[in-house]
């Protein structure tokens, strides 16, 4: 195969992979009682996936292609603007962390060490963003404070920091299970 039709089935199956992750955006579920805005959704699937078969400048494309395709067609305004640049972080520090301690020897031992840290990590970041960018910008432009509504340490410690954990764990357990079931297939492509 021609290094130009390698180039065009790359760009092909990162085309059709963030095209997926954007579906899977639509499925939805909260995970935190009181905390319904707060939801998990499995996009970041398919962007591990283009990580796993590709590289990690592929999934970070696809991610990009991805939320671009969010702010065009389902867009809800300051609630999206806000977001999508926190989404982009969050998955794009656990995608690379996977990618870095992981992909290159792919055993358990280094795909639960590097799913530990990216958890860790994308808690860390949502923290941060949340403290430093999410709430004042959501008090700014969307009329909910949430300082007024719970308080900043009681929101990041009962809400932020526990969501961000279970979700970092339920994609590394739903990455490993897609990995173990697409693995003969990926080793084809």
């Amino acid at each position: 195969m021609s290094t130009q039709a390698k180039q065009t089935r790359r760009l092909v199956y990162i085309a059709i992979l963030s095209a997926l992750s954007f579906l899977l955006l639509y499925v939805q579920f909260p995970l935190i009682p009181g905390a319904d805005f707060l939801k998990i959704d499995f996009s970041i699937l398919p962007l591990l996936v283009v990580m796993l078969v590709f590289d990690l400048k592929s999934a970070w494309l696809a991610l990009i292609l991805r939320s671009v395709l969010t702010l065009i067609l389902n867009n809800s305004g300051p609630t999206t603007l806000i977001g999508i640049p926190m989404n982009i972080m969050a998955l794009g520090v656990f995608i690379t962390t996977l990618a870095f301690l992981w992909k290159k020897e792919q055993s358990l031992k280094n795909y639960v060490i590097a799913s530990i840290i990216g958890t860790l990590l994308l808690t860390l970041v949502m923290v941060v963003l949340n403290i430093f960018y999410a709430v004042p910008a959501y008090a700014a432009f969307a009329n909910f404070d949430i300082n007024k509504f719970i308080g900043l340490s009681k929101y990041i410690f009962a809400m932020v920091i526990p969501f961000n954990i279970a979700e970092g764990t339920i994609f590394a357990i739903s990455f490993y299970l897609v990995h173990l079931t697409m693995k003969p297939l990926i080793t084809k492509l």
